[in-house]
């Protein structure tokens, strides 16, 4: 009995295996292009693609040059905006003032 109930979980984990996947993937792909200068964070921010809804605001904001942890948290404790705040979750005023500040 517990055979047939993992063959009938497996095809339902490689799709989850799949799915996650194809999220890192399309996030190494936008974090290489913010890093590139082709793409800019507030950008990100303000538009908050399907690929960045679940990525932490600190993970966007140190894939940018010459940006490290201590200047994401620099900026962050300067806004009311936690470092793990998924971007999916920012409301709109919190959007518009990431993207002021990263615009100055």
């Amino acid at each position: 009995m517990a055979d047939v109930a993992a063959v009938a979980r497996a095809p339902q984990c490689l799709r989850a295996l799949e799915q996650a996947n194809h999220v890192r993937c399309a996030r190494a792909e936008l974090k290489n292009r913010v890093r590139a200068g082709r793409l800019s964070a507030a950008e990100v921010i303000l538009a908050c693609p399907w690929q960045a809804r679940t990525m932490s605001l600190g993970d966007l904001l140190a894939s940018q040059r010459s940006w490290g942890r201590i200047r994401v948290r620099r900026l962050l404790v300067s806004l009311p905006v936690a470092e793990s705040k998924q971007l999916g979750t920012l409301t709109q005023r919190q959007r518009v003032a990431l993207a002021a500040a990263l615009s100055r």
